[in-house]
């Protein structure tokens, strides 16, 4: 199936022909669903907590940042801002000269309401010789357009949306870039004033971020008074999957070459584990909100990791319970307790394990990386949503699920999906 030079190029990209071959098959053969448990609510797997559990959590956070532990924020900022334009590169490439529907008549009329208006001002001006309004007003609108998304402009339609200016302020807009620097210095600093940041980015931008954050990094130390550690990684090639035609071969470009497609946001697992911190703050490039909104998304990052750092302390409790072998049957039932009530970790075959092979798998699920993820009302939107999962040792726990993973043509499981009351907006530490 293979020739000599796709195995050069595999090996070039770090993936063995096996692993092509298990994604060949995958393709052909399908992806198993999940078996549900039940989808996670209030009652089981999600937490509200109190104004008291609130204080609680702050306390424990903010006693965690005086310490020695090493916090950091990763942020996934390679996707592109193509998708958010697809109105506008309808316009542009359609007959139409004019504005005709509703989304792009509100957006010329709004026009100098964007953060990017002074940026795309200057763009029309060196380019049409005219401004935004005298281009408007002799109907030139597609001019404006091809300067914003073009190259000869902006270039918004080919730039990943970590590099928009997306807010604007009275002194100059922000990228989101910049807004996830002011987040870091709210929420991440350690007791040493360090605002560890890490963005994973993609190879072609890499250069334009590095000099975005070089031009802004001391303004924002200013700010704060904090220094930044910032950092870049690109998703890596050995992620990659192959493409394959609607008969199960392998898709081959006009040369001849194998094609390739970047990992979703779940192969940056790889560069997580590279990553050397104690606790790392995730969240999507474009999830970022101006200043004056700032307030509820800092609050919430505290109490996330304070929810974090107070299970910790629990687990490494319990974890040195059981290493002492000095425990009783009762201490054992209180462990069993809170993997149930507080970590979601169900086991129905539990009751038929005698006491040391109880703390065998107390361990196994005790000593391991923890994730607290935020999550917000199922309001209709696309995401992925929690579930109580079953896993292939038989115990049930919370997962993260999209809805491809659910087989909607089980009744059960179809209701499930539709009566959660939560998702998940990529917010976790």
């Amino acid at each position: 199936m293979f020739t000599e030079k796709d195995l050069q190029q595999m090996s070039k990209k770090g993936i063995t022909p096996e692993k092509v071959e298990a994604q060949l098959n995958a393709f052909a053969t399908g992806f198993p669903y999940l078996r549900l448990a039940g989808a996670a609510s209030p009652r089981h797997g999600i937490t509200i907590p109190s104004q008291r559990d609130q204080k609680s959590y702050l306390r424990a956070w903010n006693k965690y940042l005086a310490g020695e532990g090493k916090v950091l924020k990763m942020v996934p900022a390679s996707g592109a801002a193509s998708r958010m334009f697809k109105n506008l590169f309808a316009f542009l490439d359609g007959p139409a000269d004019k504005p005709e529907d509703d989304f792009m008549q509100i957006f010329f009329a709004h026009i100098h309401c964007f953060a990017f208006a002074k940026a795309l001002e200057d763009a029309c001006l060196k380019n049409e010789g005219k401004d935004i309004d005298a281009l408007m007003a002799e109907g030139n609108y597609k001019a404006v357009v091809a300067n914003l998304l073009q190259e000869k402009g902006l270039n918004y339609g080919k730039l990943p949306k970590g590099l928009l200016l997306f807010h604007a302020y009275e002194d100059g807009p922000r990228t989101p870039v910049e807004e996830h620097l002011v987040e870091g210095a709210l929420y991440a600093k350690g007791s040493d004033n360090v605002v560890h940041v890490h963005f994973t980015v993609s190879p072609e931008h890499r250069p334009l971020f590095e000099s975005l954050v070089g031009e802004k990094k001391t303004h924002y130390e200013q700010m704060f008074g904090v220094t930044y550690d910032i950092t870049f990684s690109e998703q890596k090639a050995s992620t990659d999957t192959i493409a394959a035609t609607p008969n199960g071969q392998p898709f081959r470009n006009a040369d001849g070459s194998l094609l390739f497609r970047p990992g979703g946001h779940g192969a940056l697992i790889e560069n997580l584990n590279d990553l050397d911190a104690d606790v790392i703050f995730i969240k999507n490039i474009d999830n970022v909100v101006p200043d004056r909104l700032k307030d509820d998304t800092v609050l919430n990052k505290q109490l996330i990791a304070g929810v974090l750092v107070t299970l910790q302390h629990k687990i490494f409790e319990y974890l040195e319970l059981l290493d002492s072998g000095e425990y009783t049957h009762a201490q054992l039932e209180g462990i069993i307790r809170f993997m149930r009530d507080d970590l979601g970790i169900r086991n129905p075959g539990l009751k038929n394990l005698e006491d040391a092979d109880l703390v065998i798998y107390m361990k196994q699920k005790l000593n391991r990386p923890i994730r607290v993820c935020g999550m917000v009302k199922n309001e209709g939107e696309p995401g992925g949503g929690p579930f109580l999962a079953y896993n292939d040792d038989g115990t049930i726990s919370l997962q993260i699920l999209e809805s491809s993973q659910i087989d909607t043509n089980n009744a059960e499981y179809k209701k499930m999906f539709e009566s959660g009351t939560h998702f998940n907006p990529v917010d976790l530490v």
